[in-house]
């Protein structure tokens, strides 16, 4: 089987903005982020990982170099299946402004249905996500590989290999610099660890929130953690 290592980035300033930051450029880790990676890279220095993949974004970049500093033999290689979903035209949008949109409850409640305006829809990021990981199973047989990601992604892959229906995603807590791990392989799919962080302990408290979009979901009225 391939053991896939799945990190969210490391934190960043943006999500003080308020603002949805999907595949804005220049989203760099801030001084508290770049302390998490370092941590997290750490805890990794022995995992004896055979590869490492990012998304094409800074923020999630920058986290895959701190671990690859540990194994110089690796290079941080770009893969667009993992990158942050693709939210068009919300794209920089204020969320407080987003909130007030018909589409947002459909998003809140029923992400099946969800399409962003000139963007994609959560089932295609969703299915692009998974289609990356398993083209890399034939690539990396019986070998530890390390992804880093996005949080709505992890969450998407973290759902499809529970068997979740993509309307409960959301249910999934996925934190800046954690690590979840999946097995992948001929037969089922085992989900080692989910948002892991106990590496992070001796940094200080991250912030509450996970993002300016978690942190609307736990003001909207359903009660959205």
């Amino acid at each position: 089987m391939t053991e896939f290592l799945l990190i969210r980035h490391a934190t960043n300033d943006w999500v003080n903005t308020g603002r949805l930051a999907g595949w804005t450029p220049g989203v760099h880790l801030n001084e508290d982020g770049t302390a998490q990676a370092a941590a997290l890279a750490d805890s990794l220095a022995k995992a004896r990982i055979a590869a490492i993949y990012s998304s094409p974004l800074e923020r999630t970049m920058e986290t895959a170099q701190a671990i690859a500093a540990h194994y110089p033999a690796l290079s941080v290689q770009a893969l667009e299946g993992v990158g942050e979903v693709r939210y068009g035209k919300w794209q920089g949008e204020k969320l407080s402004r987003l909130r007030r949109e018909p589409r947002w409850e459909i998003i809140q409640v029923y992400p099946s249905r969800a399409h962003f305006p000139g963007g994609e829809a959560i089932r295609q990021a969703q299915a692009r996500a998974v289609d990356a990981l398993e083209s890399l199973v034939g690539r990396h047989p019986n070998q530890r590989v390390a992804i880093v990601s996005h949080s709505d992604i992890i969450k998407l892959i973290v759902a499809h290999y529970l068997g979740a229906h993509v309307d409960f995603f959301q249910r999934i807590e996925i934190s800046p610099a954690s690590l979840t791990i999946i097995a992948l392989g001929t037969g089922r799919p085992y989900i080692i660890r989910v948002n892991d962080t106990s590496y992070l302990a001796s940094l200080r408290p991250a912030p509450r929130h996970s993002g300016p979009w978690e942190r609307l979901k736990r003001r909207f009225s359903l009660g959205w953690r």
